[in-house]
């Protein structure tokens, strides 16, 4: 299993924490406000909010939170969020992609910036970084969801690149082209994904003594902490023991 799915499978575990848990809401309120306002209130015409709404059946939102977030993205009063991405490199050659949505571009920046100046990181410029990651579509589905012997060939055919079990969910990976693909399919084979999202995968993982590691990941920790951060993806490796250092 790759370094990024150890960690994608640490951050589930952890998610049944309140802090995860309310981060979890507040970044499917986000993509429920914006998307619509980018294609209206109804699902049915809507399928950034029918993937937003799947998603928060999946952190087992309350259906009044649901249905407050969708008529409040309704005003025409409120609020605009905006999309941004930051582009940064963390001390030891570590690169860090940031995702955020926010109602304050000039604090969102300057909280980030604030941040690998604490920690010793550079704000780089947009697009710097953007080699260094491919852009994939991931679905986590609970075992108990999915009979992969009865679905897999179907998967395949909607684009499927692969599909590994851990720790009781299925990963399944598909191209950025191919996700508005599966999640229709899944749609079709009536199969609940509790999360499903664009990320980016690194291309190549940097390898780091553990300790230097163990910082850059504090450095991860505060940028996810910030109510304005949706997604932070980096190139670092995670190692076994790091991972060990991690969990206690």
């Amino acid at each position: 299993m790759s370094g990024h799915n150890k960690w994608s499978t640490i951050k589930r575990k952890k998610g049944a924490l309140d802090a995860k848990r309310s981060k979890a809401f507040s970044k499917v309120l986000k993509e429920i406000t914006v998307a619509v306002k980018e294609s209206g209130p109804d699902p049915d015409c809507n399928p950034r909010l029918r993937l937003a709404i799947a998603n928060a059946k999946g952190c087992n939102m309350p259906k009044e939170n649901l249905t407050r977030a969708i008529n409040k993205a309704s005003d025409k009063d409120s609020a605009s969020l905006s999309e941004v991405t930051y582009e940064c490199y963390a001390p030891h050659g570590i690169a860090i992609f940031i995702e955020c949505t926010t109602d304050n571009l000039k604090r969102t920046v300057s909280n980030v910036r604030s941040y690998f100046n604490k920690y010793n990181g550079t704000l780089g410029t947009n697009g710097s970084l953007l080699f260094l990651f491919d852009r994939k579509g991931i679905f986590t589905i609970p075992q108990a969801n999915m009979n992969l012997e009865e679905v897999e060939l179907d998967l395949i055919d909607a684009g499927a690149e692969d599909i590994s079990l851990e720790d009781d969910y299925y990963t399944i990976t598909t191209a950025l082209e191919d996700f508005g693909t599966m999640v229709k399919q899944l749609e079709v084979l009536k199969i609940d994904a509790e999360n499903a999202e664009l990320q980016r995968i690194p291309k190549t993982l940097e390898k780091i003594a553990v300790d230097d590691a163990k910082k850059v990941m504090k450095l991860i920790d505060v940028i996810e902490e910030d109510e304005d951060v949706v997604n932070v993806f980096h190139n670092m490796d995670l190692s076994d023991e790091l991972i060990a250092e991690l969990e206690k």
